[in-house]
């Protein structure tokens, strides 16, 4: 299990002067603390620990400070701080990862107490599992794509089976259903690429060993690029209909709208709060199933710590849960995809509306 989840167990070696005697220590286990290391995103892809090391991925670390660029490993601050001579000056600058305060976790550079934040574009975990996510995506597609020019016709088997049936699902039940035929095709290839990109991470992100397990869609900072795409696509394309029912919404009596514009006002903070809903949905209910299903696998070690027996117990019994939620995760991975994809495809929908007469 230790091996599984990465579970970090740290052992130390005490020699004394006159001879070789070593006792080894065992720090208490921290729940709190493995948690948010595997939903958190980092510097550092930790892989497993055997028998107190450590084996995990150092990925590179690039700031900007001052307009120079400042690129190593991150195995150089995991433990401490960091020197490099600055471009401009010569000086020292000593660069470190905070354990705490606001700049927890983040590279900072340390001038006398304070703590300045560069500009940060290093290669994260999440990013590297972007990276791998990606790659993986874009190869299925290109091998479908690919089976579509050499069996022509003929009926889809394999991938491109399972891929046509998801493809087609989306176009004919979620984008035809939802925005007018004459501006369907527009969206349904940014509707498309969002399913599947949703989809695709919340499934990898279920596998807990490298080089998956990222927890991309459980990063605000990645639902909310995907919702900030849907919020400039909805308003580029949205026509005069759609910028009437906002600034002078029809049917609504014209106190309401004037002297004070206070039904333009509501609709102006609903078009904001619209991406911010999808952002948070998806973050929360990903990272979520994620919490709960370590939650379980850390009661066995914390029972375990107070007897054997009782962990012993315990670890039948969360393995159980932990397999159950697993599985229900793979329900809610599909969902959540398909949650978003539609709510996108009804602001799209609402955004291209023509207007009807009679």
């Amino acid at each position: 299990m230790c091996f599984i989840f990465g579970i970090h167990t740290y052992s130390y070696a005490d020699e004394t002067k006159g001879g070789t005697e070593q006792t080894e220590t065992k720090e208490k286990f921290n729940a709190g603390e493995m948690i948010f290391e595997h939903i958190l995103d980092s510097y550092q892809w930790h892989i497993f620990t055997w028998k107190g090391h450590h084996v995990a991925i150092n990925l590179p670390i690039i700031v900007f400070n001052e307009g120079k660029c400042y690129s190593f490993s991150s195995k150089h601050l995991m433990h401490g701080t960091y020197e490099v001579a600055d471009k401009n000056t010569g000086d020292p600058i000593t660069f470190c990862i905070p354990s705490e305060g606001d700049y927890k976790g983040k590279v900072v550079i340390l001038k006398g107490e304070d703590r300045i934040r560069p500009f940060d574009i290093s290669i994260t975990k999440n990013v590297f599992g972007l990276f791998i996510s990606c790659t993986l995506l874009v190869t299925l597609f290109l091998i479908v794509a690919n089976a579509y020019k050499k069996r022509g016709e003929k009926a889809p088997k394999g991938l491109q089976s399972l891929f046509e049936m998801l493809i087609v699902y989306v176009r004919d039940d979620i984008a035809k259903k939802s925005i007018d035929e004459k501006h369907v095709d527009r969206y349904t290839p940014y509707l498309i690429t969002v399913f599947f990109f949703i989809f695709f991470n919340n499934l990898l992100g279920l596998i807990p060993f490298f080089p998956f397990g990222a927890n991309l869609t459980g990063n605000i900072a990645v639902t909310a690029v995907l919702a900030i795409f849907t919020f400039i696509i909805t308003n580029v394309f949205g026509n005069k209909e759609y910028y009437k029912d906002i600034f002078n919404t029809p049917g609504v009596p014209v106190f309401l709208k004037l002297p004070l514009p206070l039904m333009p006002l509501i609709e102006f903070v609903g078009c904001l709060t619209k991406p911010l809903v999808l952002a948070i949905r998806l973050f929360a209910n990903i990272t979520a199933g994620h919490i709960v299903v370590l939650g379980f696998i850390s009661m066995i070690f914390i029972l375990g710590e107070m007897s054997a027996a009782a962990g012993g117990a315990m670890s039948v019994l969360s393995l159980l849960l932990a397999i159950f939620v697993d599985v229900l995760e793979l329900l809610v991975a599909y969902i959540q995809a398909y949650v978003f994809t539609l709510l996108s495809a009804l602001y799209f929908g609402m955004a291209s509306k023509e207007e009807h007469h009679g």
